[in-house]
């Protein structure tokens, strides 16, 4: 006696079934091996040097406008140096968790083994430069560096290759299946710069001078404009506010949303300040402990520097746009 059920149609669906399971197969094994092509991009012509003056603006940049211990340096290491202790050094330890991955900070004291000390200064420079690593790798944009000019890279190369070497292992960048995903499909890539980077620093006017340092050292414009975490793409209005950092385990549960920084009159939160109260402000260093801002390094810029980043962003084109509440308490829901 035959089966009333007919045999075909389960072999139909069985073999609709094997061809979804291999199409899926195919494309997970594609997403793991493009999740982790190597990229290409030019090197810099930039040579460190051991010129003093150098690397006396170099350790200001590091330390100061540029902000890199805020990522190369514990987090427990910085209120000391806030206090008046010695500045850490650059050893990582920096994380932060998002959906294509986690981000961590490496070593980038000349150490050999565990830091760059057998990078060239060309690989170092790329990294800054195209956001490509010395092994071809993808480099998530925190590091807006792409139009710093020559000087200022080479200062910074100089000052890494003259501090102390010290020896400290660190776990490298891992993405996730999704950020790996983005990787193959070519969501996230090096993007070249916009326009080749000045040789020097744009001293003509403060303004052209502010505009720099907030844009290409400061990264001013990347935490005070909204920026899509998926991608790295912006998608709020420059200086406008309204990027939201989640709690992490630096911030005791405390999540943050940037301010506006335009003079809008209404919704700018320093179109009132005049300069002094500005220069006062960023001296004054950190309230909020797990705030965002990289107030350790912002509280070393000369006045100079905040002088001309302030006319800068007076200078900006006024934008409407109200950031609620800036501080959010731990377990407070984000509006």
């Amino acid at each position: 006696m035959k089966n009333p059920i007919s045999s075909k149609p389960m072999k139909k669906r069985y073999k609709a079934l094997l061809a979804i399971a291999a199409a899926f197969a195919f494309l997970v094994a594609y997403i793991l091996i493009a999740g982790s092509k190597k990229f290409d991009a030019p090197y810099p012509d930039i040579t460190a040097s051991a010129d003093p003056a150098v690397i006396a603006r170099g350790e200001y940049l590091v330390y100061g406008p540029a902000h890199c211990l805020d990522c190369h340096a514990p987090k427990d290491k910085l209120d000391a140096m806030f206090a008046g202790g010695p500045k850490p050094a650059l050893v990582g330890g920096w994380e932060f968790p998002i959906p294509p991955g986690t981000l961590r900070a490496p070593n980038i004291t000349p150490d050999e083994e565990t830091g760059i000390g057998r990078l060239t200064d060309a690989q170092i420079a790329r990294s800054l430069r195209y956001g490509v690593n010395h092994n071809g790798g993808y480099i998530m944009p925190v590091m807006p560096y792409s139009q710093m000019s020559d000087a200022d890279l080479q200062a910074i190369i100089s000052y890494l290759r003259a501090q102390p070497a010290v020896r400290q292992e660190r776990r490298q960048t891992e993405y996730s299946f999704l950020g790996k995903a983005l990787l193959a499909f070519g969501v996230l890539k090096p993007k070249a710069p916009a326009a080749p980077a000045p040789k020097i620093n744009p001293v003509d006017s403060p303004i052209a001078y502010g505009e720099y340092l907030a844009k290409s050292v400061a990264n001013c414009m990347g935490c005070h404009t909204e920026m899509d975490l998926m991608t790295g793409e912006f998608v709020g209005k420059p200086f406008s506010g309204g990027f939201y950092f989640e709690p992490d385990a630096y911030s005791q549960g405390y999540h943050f949303v940037s301010p506006n920084l335009t003079p809008d009159k209404t919704t700018g939160i320093i179109s009132s300040w005049d300069e002094a109260t500005f220069t006062r402000r960023l001296k004054a260093g950190r309230i909020h402990k797990g705030s965002p801002m990289p107030w350790e390094a912002f509280v070393n810029m000369d006045s100079t520097d905040l002088s001309a980043i302030y006319q800068y962003l007076q200078s900006l084109e006024p934008v409407a746009r109200k950031i609620p509440q800036i501080v959010y308490e731990p377990g407070e829901a984000y509006k």
